[in-house]
């Protein structure tokens, strides 16, 4: 089993998911390796929560420019982990 720290790489601080905290959904931007399974068992070990669902999404990545230059940003893999009701992530809350 791989090391929890490598699989949750950061969290998502969007206005959406700020909205989603209410609900007790969190969202990370995770390894884009990584499957549901572990991404539970990694959020579980790091903050010591219950968690109920998790839900993986890839976003791919956007067109930029820079005078003539074109090219990409990086793809990257998004989970949004919903959590046992009156638990928090400490993380969060700062």
């Amino acid at each position: 089993m791989r090391n929890p720290h490598d699989i949750l790489i950061k969290p998502v601080i969007t206005e959406r998911s700020t909205g989603l905290m209410e609900e007790n959904k969190y969202t990370f931007e995770v390894d884009p390796k990584a499957n549901k399974i572990e991404i539970k068992h990694a959020v579980e070990k790091v903050f010591k929560v219950n968690v109920i669902t998790v839900t993986t999404m890839s976003v791919h990545g956007k067109l930029k420019r820079q005078g003539k230059t074109k090219g990409y940003t990086q793809n990257w893999k998004k989970a949004i982990v919903t959590i046992k009701a009156g638990q928090r992530l400490p993380i969060f809350e700062e």
